[in-house]
């Protein structure tokens, strides 16, 4: 009877643990970004998987992170502004406005600004958040115009991390 208890047990622990293991197996991100009608921002929101972000940092500092603590986001901000950045046809970074960012135990949520100005497919969009760090990570880029009619969708990995919106203005659904 123990034995049987043991074996059961043992089964349910192995279980537990390849369910814990392919649990996780594939690293993505997803920015929305969109032009707001009544005051001509452009809005910026990225989503983007609490595990993975927690596991950069670690590996980075060689510490445990806490996203709700000032200097540990400042630390986090940084990386990010490094890795995500929009560039005019005159090749100088736009100003982005760091709004803030909120965790739940699954995601973490950035949100930016940039102040009166629409981005349109001139400008160039730089996105290599995790990538340095996870050869398979995925950032999935949305972008409306802010009139409803088309979105357009980028798609950037380690190997292609910057695009032009134009690239993909042809790509656009109704």
């Amino acid at each position: 009877m123990i034995s049987l208890r043991i074996k059961l047990g043992l089964a349910t622990a192995l279980m537990m643990l390849s369910a814990v293991a392919f649990g996780h197996r594939f690293h993505a991100g997803i920015t929305d970004v969109s032009v707001n009608p009544r005051n001509g921002n452009t809005e910026i929101v990225h989503t983007l998987m609490a595990h993975d972000v927690e596991a950069l940092l670690e590996n980075l500092y060689q510490r445990q992170f806490d996203l709700s603590d000032p200097e540990d986001i400042e630390i986090f901000k940084k990386y990010f502004e490094k890795h995500f950045y929009v560039l005019p046809p005159q090749q100088e970074k736009l100003k982005i406005t760091w709004l803030g960012l909120r965790v739940d135990p699954n995601n973490v949520f950035i949100y930016q600004e940039i102040e009166n100005m629409k981005i349109n497919a001139d400008h160039v969009i730089h996105q290599s958040v995790l990538t340095d760090f996870l050869a398979d990570q995925v950032n999935t880029l949305n972008f409306s115009d802010g009139n409803n009619k088309a979105i357009q969708t980028l798609t950037f990995h380690r190997n292609k991390r910057e695009q032009n919106l134009a690239a993909s203005a042809n790509k656009a659904t109704p």
